[in-house]
Parts: C-alpha cells; structure tokens; sequence
C-alpha cells in the first residue's frame, strides 16, 4: 500500500494550513522534514526543513499510529502557516519522497472504508456533513456518521441471518424432528425487521428535502407585493420591485436557513390572465413552481382569488401589513413587519416530526430499505400462502444482500468510483 499526502485544508492564503499524510512510511516522511521521528500520538512544534536543510517554516506535527487512526494506517498532520507558498514548497518536498505520492479524490476516507473505520453509509454522511449548510443538515449527516444506520442496518441483519437459519433448518432436517414454533419464531423476527424498513422509509422524504432543501414558494396577484417580501425574507435586493403590475416574469430563486432548515425559496409572477406572451410564460411557471412545492404562501389582498387551490400546509398571508391587515398573518415586506413570525411558522410546518429517523439521505438508501421490505413481504406472505421454504430462504437472502450493499460489505467498484469522486482531494 502507498503513502499517500494531500492538503486537507481549503486551498489559497489562510492563518493555517493543515498537510495529510497517510501510509506505511507516514513516520519517515514526518522524521524527513522536521529531523525527529514523531512518539505515538503525539503532538510537538517543530521546524519543517527541505532536504537541504533550509527551513520551510515552523509548526505542530500530530502523528496518529495504526489502526486507531481516521484511515486505520499511521497518519501524520504537519500544521503549518496558510501562505501559499510555505503550503507549495511542503508539498513539492513531500513529492520528492520515494514511496510517496499525491492522493487521489476521498482516498483518506477510502481507506478508512477498505480498513474497516467507516462503512459506507457513514462514509456518504461525512460527505454530507462537509457539505452541511444548516444545523439541521449537520445534525442529519452527524447522526448517520456517528452509526445511528449502521447500528440499526446490524440489528436487522443479525435478525435475518437468525432467521434464514431457522429456515435453513427445516430444509436440512425436513425429515427428522423440527420444533413446531419453528416458522413462528423465524416470523417475528421477519416482521419485526420488516416494519422497522417500513416505518423507516416513510421518513424518505423528510430526509430528502433536510438533504436537499425545502421547496416554498410566494404566490399571488401582481402588485400583492410579493418580490418586497422575497427581499426582505433574504435581506438583500434579490428582486427587482416596481409598482407596474407583471414585473416579475420568472421564478427568483434563493436559498436560506430558517431555524436550521434548508429552503428553497421561489418568488413568482403575478397569478391573473393575461394576453402578454411573456408575462404568461411566467405565470406558467410560476403555476410549474407551485404544484412542486413543499409549503406556498400564498399573499393575498383581502378578497384576492387564490387562482390556485391550497393545501393543508399551505400559507394565506396579508400583505401590506404596515397599511393594516385582517388576516391571522399579516406581513409588509417593506418594513418588515410579521417577517419574523412567518419564518417561524413556515420552520414549524416542515420541521420532521421525528429528525432521529431522517436517515435515508440517499436514494440509495431508500432504494435499497424498499427492496429489502418487498423481499421480507415476499417472505412473510409466500409461507402463509404455503410456498416452499427454499423461496422463503432465497427471499431472506436477498433482503440480507441488500443491506450489505448499502453498507458496503457487497459493493461494485464503480459505485464507489463515483460515491468518491465527489469528495475533495484532501478527505
């Protein structure tokens, strides 16, 4: 197995930079550059040196030995200071080491797979967490990365594969004497994994949209002031505001974090009929945008026609509420009155019910839980309809195979290909 380097940090001028090294000959290269070979998890400042002897620049050195380490292979850290060019002659010095060389996309995170200190699905939530916009996002990805899954993913199997035995058992000694509560037993332990998949992929959508953001969307009649309130929601000039009716002609897009949630919020064009071939493209669109969403407020003069039916969830808001207003949520994108509130009813009506079960990030994932539910089914119903107990077994097997693909036990390389070449160069 190679060394591998990287730097781990952001690229470009930074008070600190952090360089990576992972592999049998991480303690040497450590020795090589400061001239002491790093004690067992340690930390020490030393002096970083090029092989003439010149000094690169001054620092701590962390070693972290085999297998406790995040790769589960001896792995130092050289911080030094972020100058580009302290940075550019540590890596030029590293690179001149025999049996050393550049990593590769998520190779530290990889190894950390191939040595058995992550499994997959940990390894696509520290993806998730590195890429975590809002509290709930890192919440989500840290409940995952802390095992939460994969704990849950070991109790289903273990289940199963106590299961199939039970079953296996009655193939094997179909002629001798095999407890009668046999199936019973085998049963519960089917159901009951059954109904943890079920209950947990009815959470699929909540993890998606935590994962990728909630969809809400303003509507209403032009002039309702509607690009006023996207404004002062996003607390910036994201939308041109005039008094002519049909300004706005797309969909204005942001992104924001409500009370830790990721939303996707879309201004509209002005819902009414109308013989513009632009503005109605728009309008459109903007009908396009609702049927889509999450939650739509809806901002409504008093009498205003909707033009699209609401849902449950949806919103009607008063606009114009510095003017006065008679609804039960009144708003004035230009002073700002009621903004807060509604931002704080918006987060309640799409905030998860339960954030401990927001755990198919993926739609991997959730591929693989719904699969695995139907091969259960198939199993619980195919012995009451009196099926042979190999097509039982082969059932249970299936189910068994799936979760040790979403975990990575059975995993084609170019599904890992892909999963780390999302990762950066120094993870």
């Amino acid at each position: 197995m190679s060394t591998i380097y990287a730097l781990s940090t952001a690229p470009g001028k930074a008070g600190l930079a952090v360089i990576r090294v992972s592999g049998p000959v991480a303690f040497a290269a450590a020795e090589h550059i400061t001239g002491h070979r790093p004690s067992d998890r340690s930390m020490a400042l030393r002096t970083f040196r090029v092989p003439d002897g010149s000094v690169i620049d001054q620092g701590l050195l962390l070693s972290f030995p085999a297998p406790g380490s995040f790769t589960g292979e001896n792995i130092v850290e050289f911080q030094c200071h972020g100058s580009i060019a302290v940075v550019k002659a540590m890596l030029a010095t590293l690179d001149r080491m025999p049996d050393l060389r550049a990593a590769e996309p998520g190779e530290f995170t990889r190894r950390a797979l191939e040595n058995d200190r992550l499994d997959l699905v940990q390894v696509e939530a520290l993806s998730d967490l590195i890429d975590a916009e809002t509290d709930l996002q890192r919440r989500q990805a840290m409940s995952v990365l802390s095992g939460q899954l994969s704990d849950k993913i070991a109790t289903w199997r273990a289940d199963l594969i106590k299961a199939l035995s039970l079953i296996e058992a009655v193939i094997d000694f179909s002629e001798e004497d095999v407890p009668e509560d046999t199936w019973s037993e085998a049963k519960a332990l089917l159901s009951k994994t059954h109904d943890d998949l079920k209950s947990i992929a009815q959470s699929a959508q909540s993890s998606d949209r935590l994962r990728h953001g909630y969809s809400v969307v303003i509507l209403g009649p032009p002039n309702a002031g509607k690009s006023t309130l996207l404004n002062a929601l996003t607390g910036r000039e994201t939308a041109i505001t005039s008094a002519i009716p049909g300004t706005t002609r797309d969909v204005v897009e942001t992104f924001l974090d409500w009370k830790g949630l990721p939303i996707i919020l879309r201004d509209t064009a002005g819902l009414r009929d109308t013989d513009d071939e632009v503005e109605s493209i728009g309008v459109a669109r903007a009908r396009n945008a609702a049927d889509t969403a999450d939650l739509r407020i809806y901002l409504l003069p008093e009498g205003a026609d909707p033009q699209i039916p609401p849902r449950p969830q949806d919103l009607i808001v008063g606009p114009k509420a510095d003017l006065g207003g008679s609804r039960d949520l009144n708003v004035s994108g230009l002073t700002g009155e009621g903004v807060e509130q509604l931002i704080a009813v918006v987060a309640e009506r799409l905030r998860p019910v339960d954030l401990g079960q927001t755990w198919l990030l993926r739609d991997r994932y959730r591929d693989a839980i719904a699969a695995a539910a139907a091969d259960l089914d198939d199993a619980i119903t195919g012995r009451d309809g009196l099926d042979g107990e190999e097509i039982i077994a082969e059932s249970i097997r299936s189910a068994i195979f799936r979760l040790d693909r979403l975990i990575g036990r059975v995993v084609p390389d170019d599904v890992l290909d892909d999963i780390f070449s999302s990762f950066c160069i120094g993870k």
